[in-house]
């Protein structure tokens, strides 16, 4: 019997093509196999038996990386085949491309580089068909070693000898090297016209000069990373001062040592296992009573994020510098991570004091992933490094490609076609020119990767967002979609969900159908149709932009709207509050991100902020341990969009005679039994079961815990994000789901 499989899903980069040959060999297969622009295409014959058990295997045995589906299979007429071989690749009439996000390194290549009998002993480029960086190498596909960026290197004769045994596990992996044809190491101290070490000797002079106390930029598998001892309180507050980063938590590199890691930090085995997988993120946990690491890694905070290496370079570095190290992106605040030796020499030389640089090109930028357990699972904050791009099957095909740009903050962006959507790792803030050349570059290279070209763009429908305007610019036909639109509709969008339901989504400002700055709204309906029924009682902020980072502008605003008395920091607080009054400079906000700010600096946490987040950060950790009681907080009905009254809190949080934990505590319970008070009511005029949790507050684990909670304790069914980021790095995939949902009309 003759049978041909097509093959996709994740199947290419993944070593699915020696797999196949090796499992055709074991059951006695004759044929072949080749990559097929993003496909894989199997011709099999043989006995029927041994034919099903090969097909079963196919899927059921697949190596761990990949995630293989069977497209097509088809009886052919008897044909005389002999033996089995891995054919050239061809390019297919329909590409079914999915372009796999780069692994950590495998156990049999970490033993290698541990092994001084190896050849590869050491060496920081190891890979195998099952690990390795792929995402970040691949220039196009077919997935073949001259469209990656190791075309430039030659294979020894001893790198060719595996490459071509079908009994080796490098059989056609294409990133294969070694020490004496592959990538090498080159480390530099700044102010040096010419590398000091080369090599082997480029890790141990690295790892002496952050023993010494040194700053280095650290070149990995998707971009730099600035680095210095995470036991050098010195080290650490230079890096502060001239990345600049004052306060924002700083991520830490352990060793994969169970007991160093868990000095430092609580860790269950779950989330160990999660550490440990090759997408090795940061996570975000919580810190140990006594921990040894300074407190300065993230100020005021009970949380650090920890990693594990993620490459056999940064597990070298690790071993060599004898601790734990800080790790945290390679780039000026908020720009996407560096990925260019000339480049990062010329834009981090004010900020390190050495350069540990290879010579292997990074295609594209990804950052690490940053997830966080909430609610009972690990939650994606970030997307990057090992976590995209990410797929998500729509239930529905698409009528044309879609491009979506994603929002202004934390951008991503999404690729659809057929029933695929693809989002891209983290870009970064789009506030700078080497973000926009980032976006626009990826705009390309995302779209030539995957053999597709959009015909139709869908961005924010904020009109000063930089990719709005980009958008607007492309000559393509563009569709707007509301920023709280795109939240809910992303969380119904990965949920797979299609029926009314009632979504809250509560972050800073995005631009809303009203033309004002919503970011505390309750929206009940389905992708493409919503009906904003509910949101926070809107105030006015005294600076408009400048509230996001100075939250005493918050608290001036919900004093002021309530009659009360608040004198701002300012020069001249009357000239202040006069504008205020005349609605100068100060737009109409509901957003619930504001709301944190003001009861962050109410309770006198923080007045003026270094970083996005951090009033709601240290008002969360304020609340940590203390059971908080909750104010009833009015919900205003007299025409939707109804609002919850956030006035009671006010007395609450000025009252200096109650503790801060107790008065932070019971802010988030009030808002907590607020939302469940919303449900409720609205519950009585619509129907609907399943209630959603998504915007950048409710990356809150006590916030959203609390809430859970109530609403499931009051019978329904609480929805939250689990692939996609409940910020606006989810706002891309969310713009989508959106506009296909408005494509289907009413029900």
């Amino acid at each position: 019997m003759t049978l041909r499989w097509l093959l996709t899903g994740r199947v290419q980069g993944v070593g699915f093509r020696p797999f196949v040959y090796r499992l055709a060999r074991e059951h006695g297969i004759h044929g072949w196999v080749r990559n097929r622009s993003g496909q894989v295409e199997i011709l099999g014959q043989g006995r029927t038996d041994r034919l099903d058990r090969f097909e079963r295997a196919l899927t059921d045995a697949a190596p761990p990386t990949a995630a293989p589906h069977i497209a097509e299979r088809e009886v052919l007429a008897w044909q005389q085949l002999e033996d089995f071989r891995i054919e050239t690749s061809q390019a297919g009439d329909r590409p079914w491309i999915q372009v796999p996000p780069d692994h950590f390194a495998c156990p049999d290549c970490l033993a290698e580089v541990r092994d001084p009998t190896d050849r590869r002993y050491r060496y920081p480029f190891n890979n195998c068909t099952q690990c390795g960086p792929r995402y970040t190498l691949i220039r196009a596909l077919p997935y073949d070693r001259p469209n990656t960026t190791l075309s430039g290197f030659v294979m020894c004769p001893a790198c060719a000898t595996e490459y071509r045994d079908p009994g080796d596990r490098r059989f056609h992996a294409e990133p294969i090297a070694c020490p004496d044809c592959g990538p090498w190491l080159s480390y530099r101290p700044d102010t040096a016209p010419a590398p000091a070490a080369e090599g082997e000797a480029a890790v141990e002079a690295a790892a002496a000069a952050l023993r010494a106390g040194e700053i280095l930029a650290v070149k990995g598998i998707g971009g730099y990373h600035l680095m210095c001892a995470a036991d050098n309180t010195d080290a650490i507050e230079r890096l502060r001062a001239r990345k600049p980063r004052p306060h924002k938590p700083l991520a830490v590199l352990f060793p994969d040592e169970v007991s160093l890691l868990r000095r430092e930090v609580n860790c269950s085995e779950a989330e160990l296992a999660c550490l440990r997988s090759a997408q090795r993120p940061i996570l975000l946990l919580p810190r140990t009573p006594a921990p040894s690491l300074p407190e300065s890694l993230a100020p005021g905070l009970g949380e650090l994020g920890v990693m594990l290496p993620c490459s056999p370079l940064h597990a070298l570095l690790l071993q060599a510098a004898g601790g734990p190290l800080v790790a945290t992106s390679g780039n000026l605040s908020g720009e996407p991570v560096l990925t260019d030796n000339a480049e990062a020499d010329a834009r981090l030389s004010d900020v390190v004091d050495g350069f540990l640089h290879h010579n292997r090109p990074i295609q594209r930028p990804a950052d690490d992933s940053v997830l966080r357990p909430i609610a009972g699972a690990v939650r994606p904050l970030r997307l990057g490094r090992g976590s995209a791009p990410l797929e998500l099957e729509l239930e529905t095909g698409v009528p044309e490609p879609l491009l979506a740009v994603g929002a202004h903050m934390k951008n991503t962006l999404a690729l659809a076609w057929d029933r695929r959507l693809i989002v891209s790792p983290h870009i970064g803030d789009m506030g700078s020119r080497r973000s926009l050349e980032v976006f626009r570059q990826l705009v390309e290279d995302f779209q030539a990767l995957h053999g597709v070209r959009a015909t139709r763009l869908l961005c924010d429908a904020h009109p000063d967002y930089t990719t709005h305007r980009w958008a607007r610019e492309s000559g393509l036909p563009v569709t707007p979609v509301f920023h709280h639109h795109a939240h809910a509709s992303a969380l119904c969008g990965e949920h797979g969900i299609d029926e009314p339901c009632l979504i809250f989504t509560w972050d800073g400002t995005g631009y809303g159908a009203d033309g004002g700055l919503w970011g505390g709204e309750a929206l009940y309906g389905r992708p493409g149709h919503w009906r904003h029924l509910a949101r926070l009682r809107p105030f006015r902020l005294p600076g408009g932009d400048r509230a996001g980072r100075e939250p005493w502008r918050a608290a001036a605003a919900l004093c002021w709207e309530n009659g009360l008395d608040y004198t701002p920091p300012v020069t001249e607080p009357s000239l202040l509050r006069a504008a205020w009054q005349r609605g100068l400079n100060s737009p109409a906000t509901s957003a619930a991100g504001r709301l944190f700010d003001a009861a962050a600096s109410l309770i006198g946490l923080l007045q003026t902020a270094s970083y996005e987040g951090q009033g709601p950060m240290l008002l969360e950790q304020a609340a940590a341990g203390c059971a908080g009681e909750a104010l009833v907080l009015p919900l205003l009905t007299e025409a939707p969009p109804w609002q919850l009254d956030w006035t009671p809190l006010l007395a609450h949080l000025r009252d200096g005679r109650l503790p801060v934990a107790q008065r932070a505590a019971d802010f988030h319970a009030s808002l907590a039994g607020a939302i469940r008070d919303t449900a409720r009511r609205t519950a009585a005029d619509h129907a609907f079961t399943r209630v959603g949790l998504t915007g950048g507050v409710f990356q809150n684990r006590l916030l959203t815990e609390l809430a859970q909670s109530r609403l499931q304790a009051a019978g329904f069914e609480v929805l939250l994000c689990r692939q996609l980021p409940c910020n606006d790095a989810g706002i891309s995939a969310g713009q989508v789901y959106e506009h296909l949902g408005g494509q289907r009309g009413e029900d």
